[in-house]
């Protein structure tokens, strides 16, 4: 009996090391890493998608410019869409001290990749803003498709605004959408882009007492009633049934 133990255990050893050496983890590179990060949802999961982004830039003498856009897909979509409105409001009156300040550089920018958000300022008195909300929830059916506000933007077209504060264009570029505002007497500019994966909040102050706000939400709505989920449960419950033996 003794012998047979001792054959049996050297059996198992000999045949453990091959396993250890056959099984033993890979590490990933953070290039690998990269490109699946972020990217894997189970297939029929997200039934709703939407985005809603929002400018706006509001000077000394209380004057308001900007734009507002919206877009949702779901499967009921024929052809997603964003719509875009553009915002102005009048001040008290005033006039605004013409900006002095300078930012040099930031070239590269427009070409950055992922989330950029910057605020670069040469005045004083100043207050800018560069949000970023995911809303993720779950629900048994998709929400219902809300009435598009607002002028559609087309492929190659640009919507445009202006008063005393400045002026704002939004225009479908790049695959995605972006929003410029340029303000009046030399205050600064600012963009908000949206587009080949990446997604941009700039902001360049050259004068003083401003307000500048720049919001970007994405909503996703997950089944929460998938086909899948029985499968996933027997899989587990399998997992499971190996604690009776030890493991």
């Amino acid at each position: 009996m003794k012998t047979s133990y001792w054959v049996v255990a050297a059996f198992l050893a000999a045949n453990t090391s091959g396993f250890a050496d056959e099984f033993r983890p890979i590490e990933i590179k953070d290039e690998e890493l990269a490109e699946l990060r972020g990217r894997y949802v189970m297939p029929g999961r997200v039934i709703s998608f939407g985005v809603v982004m929002s400018s706006t830039w509001r000077n000394a003498s209380g004057d308001l410019i900007g734009a507002s856009t919206s877009m949702q897909l779901q499967a009921a979509t024929v052809k997603p869409e964003f719509y875009v409105s553009t915002i102005k409001q009048s001040g008290h009156g005033g006039t605004s001290r013409s900006g002095s300040g300078h930012v040099s550089g930031g070239a590269a920018l427009s070409t950055s990749r992922g989330i950029t958000q910057v605020t670069r300022a040469a005045g004083d008195g100043n207050s800018a803003n560069n949000n970023i909300a995911i809303n993720v929830k779950e629900a048994s059916t998709a929400p219902a498709l809300v009435a598009g506000q607002g002028q559609a933007l087309i492929a190659g077209q640009t919507i445009t605004g202006s008063n005393a504060a400045g002026s704002v264009a939004v225009s479908a570029t790049s695959g995605g959408v972006q929003m410029a505002i340029t303000a009046n007497n030399n205050q600064g500019t600012s963009l908000q882009q949206v587009a080949q994966g990446g997604l941009l909040q700039n902001t360049r102050l050259l004068g003083s007492s401003n307000v500048v706000d720049n919001m970007t939400q994405l909503n996703v709505v997950l089944n929460n009633n998938g086909p899948s989920a029985g499968a996933l449960d027997c899989n587990l419950n399998q997992l499971a049934a190996l604690r009776t033996m030890g493991y």
